[in-house]
């Protein structure tokens, strides 16, 4: 069974880094590398008097481009490892795995890694005004549990105390509130961290909803040979 279960999270997870990577190079870096001139000094954002929309694109970094290929690779082994582990617990109850269902579980996982935290706090671009890192990560970290174990409960709770639980669990994050800075003093565009949250989001919707069907599709035909 442990084997079974590495194998298809690792399939599943490396496959999806490699395409979540290739989506981040095309739709979410161009707006990264923007912000970094705005961080490092080279473009100032001038409010009314407005900022260039559009700046060169850069050659190529085969270092940078190829540890962040890796590094997302990696993250999805892992992400696939703990979704793969959760459909083992599903498949115990009685609940058969296929690669439709894979798409609904992908579908969830993002809303409790990507979704859910980015209500409090959205995807953030170098230059922005932030709150202190540990804050935000314990308050990242506690709302992603909290949304993974609501969704649990709505999915397999039988009763109405499991089901009230779980509302409490995904508003709990929400009402207790993300960590913010005092003032925004941030140099970077507001629109370019609005492009830059909605291309993070939608890449992130894509990427798991990929690792969600190749997780289930592993997982099936690993049990068949």
């Amino acid at each position: 069974m442990f084997t079974r279960l590495v194998t298809s999270a690792l399939f599943a997870g490396f496959v999806t880094g490699l395409i979540a990577a290739l989506l981040q190079l095309v739709f979410v870096q161009p707006h990264l590398l923007h912000a970094e001139l705005y961080e490092s000094g080279q473009l100032a954002h001038a409010g009314a008097a407005g900022s260039p929309a559009h700046v060169p694109s850069e050659p190529f970094d085969i270092q940078r481009n190829g540890l962040s290929i890796l590094f997302t690779a990696l993250i999805y082994c892992g992400y696939a490892l703990i979704l793969v582990a959760i459909m083992s617990l599903s498949e115990d109850r009685g609940n058969r795995i296929t690669p439709r269902q894979g798409l609904v579980w992908g579908v969830a996982g993002f809303i409790a890694v990507h979704f859910a935290p980015a209500v409090g706090l959205p995807p953030e671009l170098p230059g922005s005004a932030a709150a202190d890192v540990g804050l935000r990560q314990t308050w990242w970290f506690s709302t992603v549990a909290a949304t993974a174990l609501a969704g649990w409960l709505l999915a397999f709770g039988t009763s109405w105390r499991a089901w009230g639980a779980a509302i409490v669990l995904l508003a709990a994050p929400h009402v207790i509130g993300a960590p913010h800075p005092d003032t925004f003093t941030g140099t970077t565009p507001p629109e370019l961290v609005g492009l830059f949250a909605g291309a993070a989001l939608g890449v992130g919707l894509a990427a798991w909803v990929v690792l969600g069907i190749l997780s289930a599709y592993f997982w099936k035909n690993s049990a068949d040979a």
